[in-house]
């Protein structure tokens, strides 16, 4: 399998993973940044409890991104957003390129 040529990937967003709930609240792991593609759409999603929601950037990325449910994301204008939705796509035996394609309030 390939990723995502290189090419494609013309952003760059800032990632600070969700671990989980705390006694304060949401904790996140260290920042981390990563090349994708930014598509600033309004689109209609369910997230991941089913709940349709309004998803306002998508990032494409190659496989492997480490983005859970919940993630803050820094997208490239700067505004903090959060991750509603995060899918792998595989198709293996096929020639095409994996990635990650996470959609974000």
């Amino acid at each position: 399998m390939t990723a995502l040529p290189a090419g494609m990937l013309r952003h760059t967003v800032t990632i600070e993973p969700y671990q989980g709930s705390g006694a304060y609240g949401p904790v996140f792991g260290d920042p981390a940044t990563a090349a994708c593609l930014v598509a600033e759409t309004v689109k209609q999603i369910r997230d991941a409890t089913g709940t349709v929601t309004v998803s306002t950037a998508q990032i494409y990325a190659g496989p492997g991104l480490d983005c859970p449910v919940g993630s803050r994301v820094v997208l490239p204008d700067g505004r903090t957003t959060r991750a509603l939705t995060v899918s792998a796509h595989t198709a293996p035996g096929l020639p095409v390129p994996q990635s990650t394609e996470v959609y974000c309030e």
